[in-house]
């Protein structure tokens, strides 16, 4: 996966980063989600989420939707949307308090633990997590809804510890060789950070790594690969669409923006993100441990809805 950073190659990858008013041969290849808090919400009863949009509008994969299945209050599963929080530069994030948000294409992130490999980042902040399942207070997900639950998903232990990981769907259990939890540090509550993944491409076995702000990878563990596991419906603030027992496994904390690709970004590429964002978020503690590379203007983080992966 490393490649020799010079400073043309990564000004060059500095056009790739999400870049606003620009065609999408400007994206890195192979995006596919990018869930932004400061725009495509749909918002009830003030400040409530019931819609949160994918900003690559031709992924198939386009919204993620409130979901009262299960629930005993009809709206209960909504976040809160916090409008221009100093902490983050002036940009919005979305609350979650056991809540989620569900898109219901049920095959659209197969692929991202089926052997293609995958990326993804998030800028979040946790909040203390409250009793659920011992240790597993998920931020995202695509766990299948029954059989051996394979797919990914990124978590918090109770105390706040980060950790991820893939199941592939040969055994059930919870943790061993199929289903390994990459753990990270425990993080500090009401401090935004970024926080991302990698899964390499390929058979019979891949890397996962867990990253925190910067490179290199804080952890990392192997999975045998199954290209023949199939997960399911992808939730932001969950493990899966877990209409049986809502909230009862997801995290408290902010989420301020979600972005996966389907294949592993390169070292550089990591790079180049995990600055950006830092820029664009004005997480000073985390730029300020990164490593050096050319200036990403943080308008080149902005969106471009007719962007295509």
């Amino acid at each position: 996966m490393k490649i020799p950073l010079t400073f043309q190659r990564v000004a060059t990858l500095a056009l790739f980063v999400i870049a606003s008013n620009s065609s999408a041969s400007n994206l890195p290849v192979g995006l596919i989600l990018d869930l932004d808090a400061d725009r495509g919400l749909t918002l009830q009863e003030g400040d409530r989420v019931a819609k949160w949009e994918n900003q690559i509008t031709q992924f198939p994969a386009k919204d993620f939707i409130n979901r009262d299945q299960g629930r005993k209050e009809a709206g209960s599963g909504r976040p809160t949307l916090k409008k221009e929080l100093p902490e983050l530069n002036g940009h919005h994030a979305l609350v979650f308090l056991q809540q989620e948000l569900t898109c219901l294409n049920e095959d659209a992130f197969d692929s991202l633990s089926q052997g293609g490999g995958s990326t993804w980042f998030c800028v979040l902040a946790v909040h203390p997590q409250r009793v659920g399942l011992e240790d597993v207070n998920s931020f995202f997900g695509n766990l299948r809804n029954d059989h051996n639950y394979e797919g990914i998903w990124g978590c918090f232990k109770d105390d706040n510890t980060l950790w991820w990981g893939a199941r592939n769907g040969l055994t059930f259990g919870r943790f061993d060789r199929n289903n390994p939890q990459v753990i990270g540090p425990k993080l500090t509550t009401g401090q935004f950070v970024v926080v991302a993944g990698r899964m390499d491409a390929g058979t019979p076995a891949a890397q996962l790594d867990l990253f925190l702000n910067h490179l290199p990878a804080y952890s990392s563990e192997e999975i045998p690969v199954n290209p023949k596991a199939n997960p399911s419906c992808l939730s932001i603030g969950q493990e899966r669409d877990a209409i049986n027992h809502p909230g009862h496994e997801s995290f408290d904390g902010e989420i301020a923006r979600f972005l996966i690709w389907s294949r592993p970004l390169s070292d550089s590429e990591m790079i180049v993100t995990f600055n950006s964002l830092a820029t664009l978020y004005g997480l000073t503690n985390a730029k300020d441990s990164l490593p050096s590379t050319p200036d990403v203007s943080p308008k080149n983080l902005t969106n471009n809805s007719s962007a295509t992966p």
